[in-house]
């Protein structure tokens, strides 16, 4: 006896075309022969695209369901118009009508890349993108700011050379194109996605494009004013320090940040190791040391 094609697509009677194309969708990704080689899928892949060419054929759905033909397309009745396997009155082969597996060949075109569906010219699998590969990589603040190479083993054992572009940001992703999986069927590689970490500086931060330093200074800097060296990412730049500095003071340098940004310089007076010296100074000249510093300090 032949099955019922709505619950052979897990369908109910008054489904769509659009659900019924669906369902079939659905259940021939899985039982095609291509991805499923297990015999009792292909004997049910071949009852659900029965199914779906009598469904998907309005005049067969509807001789199916007022009872004219069963679940094949065969005519249930003599009195009835010709069934699957005879001559109907234009001389056509009752039953299925073609309409339902020309649908089936667009279906099968953009699930498997067949051409124009399994009945004709065979079926050529489409070429597929590899799979995406990402891994985590931790680089030191220069590196970010000022660019660098990196070599890398992925988990597949692969060996890849990083350039980490300048100015690269904490938490950034850098995509490597065609350095992931291989294709399948003639397929490009896929990619390789690094998710950049940046290590934390003792002096630098960065605030965007803003670069800021914390530049520590000498007590003898700060008091008479000198000429100090300091990095940035273009290079190595001289700075004054103006006399009287207090720690805080912010000098700006422009254009000396990331990409063209500023850089903000915030000296940081540091006092010796060895305070011996600077103690005596402070009893032998103990008004040096008047005022109140936090005088203007209030909420």
């Amino acid at each position: 006896m032949a099955e019922d094609p709505y619950k052979l697509l897990g369908i109910s009677k008054g489904a769509s075309d659009d659900e019924v194309r669906k369902a079939y969708r659905a259940l021939a990704k899985k039982l095609h022969p291509d991805v499923n080689p297990d015999p009792a899928a292909a004997d049910r892949f071949k009852k659900i695209s029965a199914a779906y060419s009598l469904l998907s054929d309005k005049d067969m759905r509807a001789r199916y369901d007022s009872g004219q033909v069963d679940g094949q397309g065969q005519q249930q009745s003599p009195f009835h118009n010709a069934g699957f396997g005879q001559r109907g009155p234009n001389g056509q082969a009752g039953g299925f009508q073609g309409g339902g597996f020309d649908d089936m060949g667009d279906i099968f075109s953009s699930l498997f890349g067949m051409q124009g569906g399994g009945n004709r010219g065979g079926a050529r699998l489409r070429p597929q993108k590899g799979g995406d590969i990402r891994f985590s990589l931790k680089i030191d603040f220069v590196e970010a700011v000022k660019g660098a190479v990196k070599s890398v083993q992925m988990g597949n054992g692969r060996k890849l050379k990083i350039t980490i572009p300048p100015g690269t940001e904490d938490g950034s992703v850098l995509r490597l194109r065609g350095k992931g999986d291989a294709g399948a069927h003639g397929g490009p590689r896929g990619d390789a996605k690094v998710d950049i970490t940046v290590r934390s500086h003792k002096y630098f931060k960065r605030d965007g494009d803003i670069l800021r330093l914390d530049l520590p200074i000498t007590l003898a800097e700060a008091i008479s004013g000198a000429k100090i060296t300091v990095p940035t990412p273009g290079g190595d730049v001289k700075i004054s320090v103006p006399n009287g500095s207090s720690s805080g003071k912010t000098l700006r340098l422009k254009g000396k940040g990331i990409k063209g940004g500023d850089m903000l310089v915030r000296l940081m007076v540091t006092l010796p190791d060895d305070m011996a010296a600077l103690e005596y100074f402070l009893k032998e000249h103990p008004g040096s040391a008047d005022g109140d510093p936090r005088s203007n300090l209030a909420l």
